[in-house]
């Protein structure tokens, strides 16, 4: 089970996200036991004291939402950081994919997004298949057509977010029992350790993780 800490960037600090209710975040710091502040250098520093993190995954809620971008903090974060893998959701177009990314940057492509039905991609992408209340979210395509699936995948579970409900886990074992060829990584309502354990054994990948590491909640990650 691999962790993997999620950085929310909403005009130009790191937010709390709670069940995907974007307009009410606030600055991380006001939830956190890892950072003093909410700038994106103080977040990663924070993270890094906690276990040396070899991926994060970072969602640019202005791009996702077209208000804006943060893409030259991004570039600046790739840069620092050359030996450290960073997934990000930015709102992208399957369609508009760029290939020439540097080597550290993988692109999150979330069917909240997504305007038409997926096709076959050979470039390297993550989909991240977003729900909301148990109803898929984004062009129908992307949950009915396996066959354009890259191998890794995000379960996306957007009102379990910062929530204290636990993940989806019949979602999550339905998925993994349907297609154990893929890589299925859970987000959204991890807890405790115990959370991880059941994922784990239901045969999850890896998880996305903010309010459970910014509490103190979760500080073991050996499985």
């Amino acid at each position: 089970m691999q962790i993997i800490p999620v950085i929310d960037l909403k005009d130009g600090v790191v937010v709390h996200a709670v069940r995907g209710e974007r307009s009410h975040y606030q600055p991380i710091q006001h939830h956190s036991k890892l950072c003093a502040g909410s700038t994106l250098a103080e977040v990663m520093e924070g993270f890094l004291q906690l276990s040396a993190f070899q991926t994060f995954y970072i969602a640019d809620l202005n791009a996702i939402s077209g208000q804006g971008h943060h893409q030259p903090l991004i570039t600046e974060l790739l840069s620092q950081y050359p030996g450290i893998e960073f997934w990000v959701d930015n709102g992208s177009q399957l369609k508009g994919l760029n290939v020439a990314d540097p080597a550290n940057y993988t692109t999150v492509i979330g069917t909240e997004s997504q305007l038409y039905a997926p096709f076959k991609c050979t470039a390297d992408f993550i989909l991240s298949l977003d729900y909301q209340r148990q109803q898929a979210s984004g062009h129908a395509g992307w949950f009915e057509q396996a066959e354009f699936w890259p191998e890794r995948l995000i379960v996306m579970t957007l009102n379990r977010v910062g929530s204290q409900d636990g993940p989806d886990f019949a979602k999550l074992a339905e998925f993994t029992a349907a297609y154990p060829e893929k890589q299925f990584i859970a987000a959204g309502g991890v807890r405790h350790y115990q959370d991880l354990q059941v994922l784990a054994g239901n045969g999850v990948k890896a998880a996305l993780l903010a309010t459970a590491l910014h509490s103190g909640a979760i500080t073991q990650f050996d499985f």
